[in-house]
């Protein structure tokens, strides 16, 4: 009897082949059924986050987070897996941040410090000397040298809190962090220290990169929790006389070699096309960079393992990359461009998630046209889960530079409103990641990538 049901099966499958074959919506709802009730990518983020916590560039925590990310994504039994060596800049921390303000009419206060990336330690007696509080770059020249020099440049602005698009928020202020150090030592300044990029009022400083000019001194910059920033603001107002002492033994070395890590699941009808999702592997101590990035590369693997345990078959190759050295000088997506440009590769398609890995809204492209149009045709399938964001303008740090292919840029975008209470910070860490929202995230990318393969957009 039972061969006999086999026989009619068998029967059926070859004269109804398309009966055979689920629907996109089914395919969508089977991506999304099994991110929801596995806990596989979780338990990986937990490992990366406890495990190579600080993994800036160049350190020996980065070298882990390459490994256990390689051996991940070889365990599962994927088409290939292999390195790119990628040269890199390397700077450490330290373990001493010491920040305080000396003032005469308020005694002194301890404050929260952090130094910033790039930044040179200050030598064990650290730097101390009175303060001149600026909003903007532009203000160093209106004060000119006579009364910058030999002080340290206190820069102020605040994200701006009334604007909905965090990022946006973000964007208006980074600049003194990322060119404030170096502008002020042109003006003679011995120190920078910078408000903390964030919307919180808190205890915890966040740090970032600063980048300094070739014909500048690299002086000692820290950023200041946004707490301490206020006392600091609010103290000078009355003792103008006041002084800053802030004590780091950051330091930078010779650049050295490490990798992005990449993963493939090879293509059925045009294998020489590349969708790559991806997200930065190095990140910021003293935090574990669960949310800046190492979701967002648990995310870009998860979507290999959905696609290999629901037997997706994609036309073109899905490729998931842990760029690294995103955070210091990109020099990891420079040279995945540069071996795209070598190996003369098609990118049909690139997705960053690099904004934290809370709910997800939905997602952002590079395209116009009928070609955005027929992309905006995709939000049905993500509705029923809440996500409604189809918008253009796509794109990120590491994707980026694929630009030059024509390659159609994504970004995805989760909800943002608490991102930068974690951005760069102690506070990025596993523990405020809510396995629901990582998964949801992980579904919804890996369904974009599944339809835009099959509907050829």
């Amino acid at each position: 009897m039972k061969k006999l049901v086999f026989t009619i099966i068998l029967a059926a499958i070859i004269l109804f082949p398309s009966a055979t074959q689920p629907s996109s919506d089914q395919v969508v709802k089977s991506i999304f059924n099994e991110a929801l009730t596995s806990n596989k990518a979780y338990e990986n983020l937990r490992f990366l986050c406890k495990n190579t916590a600080g993994r800036i560039a160049g350190t020996s925590e980065a070298a882990a987070a390459v490994e256990f990310t390689r051996k991940v994504m070889v365990e599962m039994g994927i088409s290939r897996v292999f390195l790119q060596k990628v040269t890199v800049p390397h700077w450490e921390r330290g373990t001493v941040e010491f920040g305080k303000i000396v003032s005469s009419q308020f005694g002194e206060l301890e404050v929260p410090v952090s130094a910033l990336g790039a930044s040179p330690g200050t030598g064990k007696n650290g730097v101390i000397s009175n303060i001149v509080e600026v909003k903007s770059i532009g203000e160093l020249e209106t004060l000119g040298i006579e009364n910058i020099k030999g002080k340290i440049v206190f820069f102020n602005r605040p994200m701006d809190p009334t604007l909905e698009n965090t990022f946006s928020a973000y964007g208006g202020a980074a600049s003194q962090r990322t060119a404030g150090p170096a502008a002020a030592a042109n003006y003679g300044a011995t120190g920078v220290v910078v408000r903390s990029l964030t919307l919180a009022h808190d205890d915890v400083p966040h740090t970032g990169v600063t980048r300094y000019n070739e014909n500048s001194p690299c002086i000692p910059a820290v950023a200041i929790s946004t707490n301490g920033a206020d006392t600091l603001s609010l103290w000078l107002e009355t003792d103008t006389e006041l002084k800053f002492h802030f004590i780091t033994n950051c330091k930078n070395y010779p650049v050295t070699e490490s990798a992005n890590v990449v993963g493939e699941i090879k293509g059925t009808v045009f294998p020489d096309e590349i969708i790559t999702i991806g997200g930065h592997l190095d990140a910021w101590g003293p935090g574990e960079g669960a949310h800046d990035d190492g979701g967002g590369c648990i995310q870009s693997i998860e979507v290999l393992r959905l696609f290999k345990v629901l037997g997706i078959k994609p036309k073109r190759t899905i490729r998931a990359v842990m760029f690294m050295d995103e955070e210091m000088t990109q020099s990891g997506a420079i040279e995945y461009t540069r071996w795209a440009e070598e190996h003369n590769e098609k990118h049909y398609a690139a997705l960053e998630s690099d904004r934290g890995v809370l709910s997800p809204l939905g997602f952002g492209f590079s395209a116009e046209g009928e070609r955005l149009g027929n992309l905006y045709e995709l939000k049905k399938y993500f509705e029923p889960y809440g996500i409604h964001w189809f918008k253009q303008g796509g794109g990120g740090a590491d994707i980026g530079p694929l630009r030059r292919f024509g390659t159609l840029l994504i970004s995805y975008i989760p909800d943002t409103q608490r991102y930068f209470d974690y951005h760069h910070s102690a506070n990025d860490t596993f523990e405020t990641v809510n396995q629901r929202e990582l998964q949801l995230g992980s579904a919804a990318i890996a369904s974009l990538v599944y339809l835009i393969d099959l509907y050829d957009l």
